[in-house]
């Protein structure tokens, strides 16, 4: 992480060219990761309502999208993960999130052990046991806002950090009492324990976990229609979506996905696509999710992960596009 901040903070530094060409736009995106801006990809919807080429680019990863706005090559970026957001935006990076992309509280979580018999309601036993977090990630800021939640005191628990996969093998072997994480680490914490709090329930504590469409800023204020235009695309495709789940668009997105069908509706499960209306709420991008950027930011400074946080979010955070197309 370290080297990446110090990699970002040269990148973002770069005189870059951050508009797209009268005729194409290039996006970024992520493989296995099904979503229904891809039913609109697939149908060439993009293309038709932008009026230009777009080319869709895929990645491995949220740093590396950041570095490839930085440079120029990609001009937004669709379903960026928060932190990585974070990275480079604190590094000075002229960035702005444009939509949250995705919601998937329900795919990030702590887990304590089933022999335990610990739930929300007597989750202040948890006090001296053993956890595995990995540090500096949401599932980290996750952690330390259910403990202050529930009343438990970080200096009576062994914190242990471990990557998801570590995390759930060492729940499972018994050697820690609870642990935290996502994806498929996750699904296996799952197998031999209980969660806290649904993600419902953190949301209303403001504990989110979403990936946003973002975008280098000079490019925005460039573009500002061309962008609200691809916003009410990926809008409609998850209004669609939320309303039908259709054979035909899950056909589509898992095409796209690089994904069978059965794993491409077991990875939408657990995702949420907030409306236009919800985004720009203070549930959202109205407010929290700049502060859940803050606590993030805050939580890597305190870890080590990159040298500081900004004072605010709020300005990394644009709205203008995405009300225009309400």
């Amino acid at each position: 992480m370290k080297a990446l901040t110090k990699l970002l903070a040269g990148v973002a530094i770069l005189t870059s060219a951050t508009s797209a060409s009268s005729e194409e736009l290039t996006v970024g995106y992520f493989l296995e990761w099904p979503m229904p801006f891809l039913a609109a990809k697939a149908d060439g919807v993009y293309d038709e309502a932008l009026g230009v080429d777009v080319n869709w680019v895929a990645f491995e990863t949220g740093t590396a999208m950041s570095a490839a706005m930085a440079s120029g090559d990609v001009q937004i970026s669709v379903s960026q993960g928060v932190p990585p957001f974070v990275v480079a935006a604190s590094s000075g990076q002229p960035l702005q999130v444009l939509d949250v992309a995705v919601s998937y509280s329900e795919n990030d979580n702590c887990v304590v052990a089933t022999t335990l018999e610990i739930d929300k309601e007597s989750a202040d036993e948890l006090a001296s046991k053993k956890v595995a977090v990995p540090l500096g990630t949401a599932a980290h800021y996750g952690f330390l806002k259910q403990m202050e939640h529930f009343g438990v005191d970080l200096a009576s628990l062994e914190i242990v950090d471990m990557a998801p996969t570590d995390g759930a093998a060492a729940l499972a072997q018994g050697s820690v009492d609870f642990a935290c994480g996502w994806g498929g680490g996750l699904a296996r914490m799952k197998e031999h324990g209980n969660i806290l709090l649904t993600g419902a329930e953190k949301e209303e504590l403001g504990i989110l976990v979403f990936d946003v469409t973002s975008a280098p800023t000079d490019f925005v204020v460039e573009n500002e229609e061309l962008v609200a235009k691809f916003l009410a695309v990926t809008a409609e495709a998850n209004a669609a979506w939320n309303a039908d789940q259709s054979a035909e668009m899950l056909t589509k997105i898992a095409v796209e996905s690089g994904m069978d069908e059965e794993a491409a509706l077991a990875s939408l499960s657990t995702f949420s696509f907030p409306s236009v209306e919800d985004q720009l709420s203070d549930a959202w991008l109205g407010g929290a999710a700049a502060t859940f950027m803050k606590g993030v930011a805050d939580v890597f400074v305190e870890s080590g992960s990159i040298q500081s946080s900004l004072d605010s979010y709020e300005d990394a955070v644009t709205t203008a596009p995405l009300a225009a197309i309400k």
